[in-house]
């Protein structure tokens, strides 16, 4: 283990060159640093995202509303760079004043309705169509229970192992294994939980699976931080990978997830099912 250590100074000051790959996309203030409006396409629902574990939740969500036949879940999904600042222009801090992806407008109504945090943004959607949520209990509460759950162990997943394992911009022992045991402690429980149910909450898929499918189906296709799959010995996670296999069969997922990304076999801005559509065909 490494003997190198840091003393805190009495105060913390900030450093914006000290941070790695991501170091200018976060400050330790909020609000816009510049003005910009966003872009508005012609569907009631406008998302504004990237295509990251979070983001990809909501487009699998709304891909998944579609393939349900639920007509007015057509949407534009508008691409926010957080590599080049976007989340702080003053019209994405207008509706998400955390300046974090994804953010939803729902123009559908007399007044339009922002909704921020992704776990947010699935049960909004869930609960306007009646589609992935539970309406009886207890299968409601144990629905939202494992979506909960999964918002509350992805700061561990991402801003922790992800950050020290594969950005950070000098590799420690100590975080890194600190935030693998976490790692193996979340995909255990899920594990433990699907060896005794099909789905998460039960028979039952739901917005709870989608939101984590976000986060381990990277790590189940192994393109998740690079070989973070062989380190943290995914594979052996059986029902884990059982459920992956089953959710990666859907059509909303394999829709959903190439949405909000650049690249060969994705699709930066989607505005119809057809932009979809070519990227798959191609």
């Amino acid at each position: 283990m490494s003997t190198s250590s840091y003393t805190p100074p009495k105060v913390w000051t900030w450093d914006k060159d000290n941070g790695g790959e991501w170091a200018k996309t976060n400050r330790p203030v909020s609000g816009a640093t510049h003005e910009a409006a966003l872009p508005r396409g012609q569907h009631a629902l406008q998302l504004h995202s990237l295509g990251t574990p979070n983001g990809q939740k909501v487009t699998i969500m709304l891909e998944e509303l579609l393939a349900a036949g639920v007509a007015e879940a057509e949407y534009d999904a508008w691409l926010i760079d957080i590599g080049k600042g976007d989340q702080f222009g003053s019209g994405f801090v207008a509706i998400n004043p955390n300046s974090k992806i994804p953010a939803l407008v729902d123009y559908s109504g007399d007044e339009p309705v922002r909704v921020f945090e992704s776990g947010a943004i699935l049960f909004y959607l869930a609960e306007k169509f009646g589609k992935f949520l539970p309406a009886t209990q207890p299968a409601r509460t144990e629905c939202m229970s494992w979506l909960m759950w999964q918002m509350g162990t992805a700061p561990m997943i991402g801003g922790g192992f992800g950050h020290f394992y594969a950005y950070a911009p000098e590799k420690y022992e100590y975080p890194i294994n600190r935030y693998a045991m976490e790692t193996k402690r979340i995909l255990d429980v899920a594990d433990k939980r699907l060896a005794a149910s099909r789905y998460l909450a039960g028979d039952e898929y739901t917005i709870a699976d989608i939101a984590c499918y976000g986060w381990f189906g990277g790590f189940l296709r192994g393109d998740a931080y690079g070989d973070a799959a062989t380190f943290l010995e995914v594979p052996s996670y059986t029902n884990l990978v059982r459920w992956g296999n089953e959710l990666a069969a859907r059509k909303g997922i394999q829709r959903g997830r190439i949405v909000n990304r650049n690249g060969e076999g994705f699709v930066r801005e989607r505005h119809s099912a057809a932009d979809i559509d070519a990227v798959l065909a191609g």
